[in-house]
């Protein structure tokens, strides 16, 4: 299976997980129906971590030309663990309940966990499409995909040899 399908199966199941459990939320905050909701967000975790956690490290190494891969591949993880905290703090602050006299200490009302779900769902459904945007390698180099080792200028061709010594 390839990377491409790891992610784009990963964000389909988050996302379905997601909206599972913020349709019918009043359900599952009734006692009985408490284990439930801990399964169906265990499954949204899992699918987390197997899908894009999993193609998180593995994609930009791929995908990023040679000589940039480093740069690209730290701009890429840096701008990551952004999103993360960007995300961890804003749904903190928006799955406070609506009602003032209902939130935690210190924090302004918010969207509540309902609306909160929704987003987090259209976010994973957001992911899943930017995933087709994604180039698979199959084992390929990006300068194999795009060509851009491949020069079709004559001027080259002409040119003597260089007889350069390498460092090995």
């Amino acid at each position: 299976m390839g990377r491409f399908a790891i992610q784009l199966m990963g964000f389909f199941f988050m996302t379905v997980f997601m909206f599972a459990l913020a349709i019918p939320y009043h359900h599952w905050t009734l006692a009985p129906n408490r284990i439930g909701f801990v399964v169906m967000y265990s499954l949204t975790f899992f699918f987390a971590n197997f899908g894009p956690n999993a193609t998180t490290f593995v994609v930009p190494a791929e995908i990023f030309p040679a000589r940039l891969r480093s740069t690209c591949h730290g701009i890429s993880a840096a701008s990551g663990k952004a999103g993360a905290i960007i995300g961890a703090f804003g749904f903190l602050y928006a799955s406070q309940s609506q009602d003032k006299t209902q939130t935690d200490a210190g924090y302004p009302p918010g969207i509540g966990m309902r609306n909160s779900l929704i987003v987090l769902g259209v976010i994973n459904f957001l992911g899943m499409l930017f995933t087709f945007l994604v180039p698979e390698p199959k084992g390929k180099s990006l300068e194999e995909m795009t060509g851009e080792n491949e020069d079709d200028s004559p001027e080259l061709d002409m040119q003597p040899p260089s007889n350069r010594t390498v460092p090995v």
